[in-house]
Formats: C-alpha cells, sequence, structure tokens
C-alpha cells in the first residue's frame, strides 16, 4: 500500500461470536477510533460504576461489521467468548497505537542516515 490511509481493518475471530439461531460470525471489520469513541463511553453510569465496562462500550462503537451483523451493541460483545474479547482489545490497541514521531537525519560529517524520536517533553 503507497502511503494510502487505512481507516477500516478486517479481522478474524479466533472462534467468533454464536447467535440466537446457531450461527457463528467470525469475519468482521473494526474502524479506527475517533475522540467520541474514547470519551463519550466515560459518561456512561456502568462505566463509571465499573470501568472494565468501557471495553465493551469501545468495541462496540469501533467493530462496523460482524459476519451478518452490521449494528454491533454492548449485548453482542458481552456474549463474546473471552479469547475473541482478548482478540479485539489487542486489535483495538494496534490499529489505534500512536507511532512515534521521527526526524529523518542524515550526519554531516559520514552521510549516515537515521531516524531520531522526537521527544515533546525536553526543551532544547
Amino acid at each position: 500500500m503507497s502511503g494510502e490511509f487505512m481507516s477500516e481493518f478486517p479481522f478474524t475471530l479466533p472462534k467468533g461470536y454464536v447467535d440466537g439461531q446457531g450461527t457463528v460470525h467470525r469475519e468482521g471489520v473494526m474502524r479506527l477510533a475517533t475522540a467520541a469513541d474514547e470519551i463519550l463511553p466515560l459518561r456512561d453510569p456502568r462505566v463509571v460504576q465499573n470501568p472494565g465496562y468501557l471495553t465493551v462500550i469501545l468495541l462496540s462503537r469501533v467493530i462496523t461489521k460482524l459476519g451478518d451483523i452490521t449494528r454491533m451493541d454492548n449485548k453482542i460483545v458481552e456474549k463474546l467468548y473471552s479469547s475473541d474479547l482478548a482478540f479485539l482489545q489487542n486489535m483495538y490497541a494496534t490499529i489505534n497505537s500512536v507511532e512515534p514521531i521521527v526526524n529523518n537525519c542524515v550526519c554531516p560529517e559520514c552521510g549516515h542516515a537515521f531516524d531520531e524520536p522526537v521527544n515533546f517533553t525536553t526543551a532544547e
């Protein structure tokens, strides 16, 4: 992929969500989280009472498709097997992580090219 910005990522659950009819849904799509996805659930009384519930709400907001299901809700995420929940938590963290910002540098003496991480916490 040549510089194309991806905002949606396909996945396959290790076990899959089993709906009321016994259909197993394993293939899905997760989108990048927005600021609202991370901020608004913090006001939810279920999260205030139990911070662990934040994961359920976050995932229900960012999973856009799971098998034939195109409208995720908290109840579906609550019924996922723990291995699938762990898989989705890891995927969420991976696709929403901040890549370190670096300066592309070249040594003026030897011409060696290298990347220098930008440190925003120290003044130079």
